[in-house]
């Protein structure tokens, strides 16, 4: 299984983006996948995750603003990310939380005014 993450951009401190994260194959049998973020020239770190039935967990920093979720029929994966911060700018992925299936290519989120 691939995953691509889609969906970035550049946002104003304050608004909303909706990351998609698309997979070439069934991830039903994936129990925990995550969004993980990359800010330059630190490593990739998970700032949520959900489970194949749907528990989900955030990091600190994050919490109350992003909400993670997933559509196994459609092989699809969403992190909704509201009240954007500029601290939140990064590189965004995807992927099985562990161990992780290779890379595919992030999207960057630029918040800035």
């Amino acid at each position: 299984v691939q995953l691509q993450a889609s969906g970035g951009g550049l946002v104003q401190p304050g608004g909303s983006l909706r990351l998609s994260c698309a997979a070439s194959g069934d991830i039903s049998g994936i129990n925990r996948m995550g969004w993980f973020r990359q800010v330059s020239g630190n490593r990739r770190v998970l700032v949520a995750g959900i489970t194949s039935g749907g528990s989900t967990n955030y990091a600190d920093s994050v919490k109350g603003r992003f909400t993670i979720s997933r559509d196994n029929a459609k092989s699809t994966m969403y992190l909704q990310m509201i009240s954007l911060k500029p601290e939140d700018t990064a590189v965004y992925y995807c992927n099985r939380v562990a161990p992780p299936l290779p890379w595919g290519q992030g999207t960057l989120v630029t918040v800035s005014s």
